[in-house]
């Protein structure tokens, strides 16, 4: 009977453990600074038809010239940078 009472403690502490919420990093509300090659990548829309994630990276130009401003919108869709 001891040991069916610590299996149930055990079980418990582990579903507690499984329910905290994890930490993460805040995401800073702009992109950070970089050189002209500096590729930021975003989450855009995905392809009709595709319930995959998309994530393109391409320079502040080049985002730009599609009428992207990449700090604006850094902090939803982020990902990385490649520098």
């Amino acid at each position: 009977m001891p040991l069916q009472a610590l299996a149930v403690t055990l079980s418990i502490g582990m579903a507690a453990l499984t329910l905290t919420p994890a930490t993460a990093e805040p995401t800073p509300s702009s992109a950070p600074a970089g050189t002209p090659s500096t590729r930021y990548c975003l989450r855009v829309d995905p392809i009709t038809g595709s319930r995959l994630e998309t994530i393109q990276c391409r320079t502040r130009d080049d985002w730009a010239s599609l009428e992207v401003d990449v700090d604006q919108e850094w902090a939803e869709n982020g990902v990385r940078v490649l520098a």
